[in-house]
């Protein structure tokens, strides 16, 4: 691949259509997240844009946030990002990449896709960070980090927002948040905006339905027996 290389936005729409998401400087799928000992199942997300509607909580967060300003920026790596995200990584419990350049780039000089950031800022402090990768008619969300001393202001679901909002004002089709895991409530947070105009990936049928938790738990019972040998069920 040459140095300008990139990923054309219909390309990278059609494969985020096929439940595959970005990883460093390639596209993947999975079904499953290893936490422990115990193996849980994977669902992606989409919000489809032009049916998004806030209930209470998005829109009582979009007033309580709105002192902050808010840009929206083609993304370069920079050390006012950098030191902010390991600020982020040192407050998390979870396994993260330690650095963007290896969430992003991974050692590549050159990224394949059309990335973006949303900034926030409190003053001129730089508080919290979304970035997204852009397609034609989509966006995919890669990471949201923040100032752990802005913890109360729930900067996660706030960049999640921004985010959707970016998505509706430039009139696309679809927001691609990423998975939540059936069973493990960290990831549920993707459907604070707008649950009622979101969808999860049927994996049997490659087609996207009506995000609902029954079909969920649904998903996960087939896939679990099915694709998993009994032992790493977390069974005695």
């Amino acid at each position: 691949m040459s140095s300008n290389a990139s990923i054309p936005g219909d390309v990278l729409d059609y494969y985020l259509g096929l439940g595959y998401y970005r990883m460093n400087q390639d596209l993947f799928t999975c079904r499953f997240l290893p936490v422990g000992p115990r193996i849980y199942t994977v669902h992606w997300l989409r919000l489809v844009v032009p049916q998004v509607q806030y209930g209470s909580k998005p829109r009582r967060l979009l007033r309580q946030n709105a002192r902050f300003s808010v840009a929206v920026k083609p993304f370069r790596l920079t050390a006012e990002y950098d030191e902010l995200y390991t600020r982020y990584h040192a407050s998390i419990d979870f396994d993260a990449s330690p650095s963007l350049e290896e969430l992003l780039l991974a050692g590549a000089t050159h990224s394949v896709f059309d990335t973006h950031i949303i900034e926030v800022r409190d003053g001129d402090q730089l508080i919290a960070a979304g970035i997204f990768d852009r397609g034609t008619t989509t966006i995919a969300g890669i990471v949201n980090f923040y100032d752990p001393a802005y913890r109360k202001h729930s900067l996660g679901k706030y960049l999640l927002l921004l985010k959707t909002e970016y998505a509706r004002q430039e009139q696309l089709a679809y927001y691609y948040p990423g998975y939540l895991v059936h069973g493990y409530p960290k990831f549920d947070y993707k459907l604070f905006a707008s649950p009622e105009a979101t969808e999860v990936f049927d994996f049997q049928n490659s087609e996207w339905l009506p995000f609902s938790w029954e079909l969920v738990a649904r998903q996960s019972a087939i896939l679990l027996p099915n694709w998993l040998p009994t032992n790493w069920l977390g069974e005695e």
